[in-house]
């Protein structure tokens, strides 16, 4: 028997699983003149953000890595993130490329994720973060998580995806997309 991530469940996994964590950041101010990069998160955005690390936290997904877009409002998710949980990533990546990235840019960026790096989080938009977990997913992934992304995931959603691949090996249909989750 293969064991599974279930949120909230304390489980075992295999050391060769590798969890992807792919979280739309938190609610925004509107843009309001200025530059949609340069959008700061709102007061809910930043209780969503909050709720969310927490929800990690208690869920044992502590991230060894984190790939964020450059855009203000991925960055604040992520500080506000990463801020509630109890051990820290050794690697955080800023890009830009994962602002207005597309699906195939952010399995770019996975597959040169370090093969010791067991769970990675991926904070970044929409429509982008829904889609490549609706890439990603095999058939026997979650039905009530792939109909979510199917029609996109609100402002704090994350979406949960696990492979036995190497990083190195991912593209589409080759992780179970195991759940959505809302702060």
């Amino acid at each position: 028997m293969r064991p599974t991530f279930r949120p909230g469940a304390h489980t075992l996994r295999c050391m060769t699983e590798h969890r992807l964590i792919l979280l739309r950041h938190a609610k925004a101010e509107p843009l309001g003149g200025i530059e949609d990069a340069q959008r700061p998160l709102a007061l809910k955005g930043r209780d969503q953000a909050v709720r969310v690390g927490q929800s990690l936290a208690s869920a044992g997904i502590l991230p060894e890595a984190a790939l964020v877009s450059s855009a203000v409002r991925t960055r604040e998710t992520w500080r506000l993130v990463a801020a509630q949980l109890p051990i820290q990533p050794a690697l955080v990546t800023v890009s830009d490329d994962l602002y207005e990235a597309a699906v195939s840019t952010v399995f770019q960026a996975v597959r040169g994720l370090n093969e010791d790096v067991h769970t990675a989080i991926v904070v970044g938009h929409e429509p982008t973060m829904a889609w490549t977990a609706q890439r990603l997913a095999t058939q026997d992934s979650d039905r009530a998580a792939l109909a979510q992304v199917s029609v996109g995931v609100p402002t704090a959603a994350w979406s949960v995806l696990t492979s036995d691949l190497p990083w190195a090996q991912w593209q589409a249909r080759t992780a179970r997309l195991e759940s959505v989750n809302r702060p």
